[in-house]
């Protein structure tokens, strides 16, 4: 899995959103939670990922999209090692929850924490179902 996350990774779909939200399941290591839902796409694409950083939180437009672009950039460097071999389908949306600020070095060692504790959550479901 090359690092790029390019227009087919993104998760654009309002439908697959507002269903991502309502059924989905969620892991959290603050500032930042991760909601997931197993599902297939139509254009063959592994994982689709969206960010998003509340409003209410953050007023300017500038911090927002500072926090945003740190984010896609954190996901972009961690999904090769975590999910290379990875052969489900899953739709992601990453929350920032915390009014502070970051620094991409913060926000990369929260995201490699993140997914850890999503694989630990998906690899634990799956021996239990099985």
């Amino acid at each position: 899995m090359p690092f790029n996350y390019g227009k087919k990774d993104k998760l654009k779909s309002k439908k697959q959103i507002e269903i991502l939200f309502s059924e989905g399941k969620s892991v959290t290591v603050y500032p930042l939670k991760l909601i997931y839902l197993q599902t297939d796409f139509n254009d063959g694409s592994t994982l689709k990922t969206g960010v998003s950083v509340s409003k209410r939180l953050h007023k300017t437009a500038v911090a927002r999209n500072r926090i945003k672009r740190l984010l896609r950039e954190a996901y972009r460097l961690n999904k090769p090692s975590y999910f290379n071999n990875s052969t489900t389908s899953y739709a992601f949306m990453i929350l920032y929850l915390s009014k502070d600020g970051t620094t991409f070095d913060a926000l990369n060692t929260k995201m490699k924490q993140l997914f850890e504790k999503f694989l630990d959550k998906t690899s634990n479901h799956e021996k239990v179902s099985t």
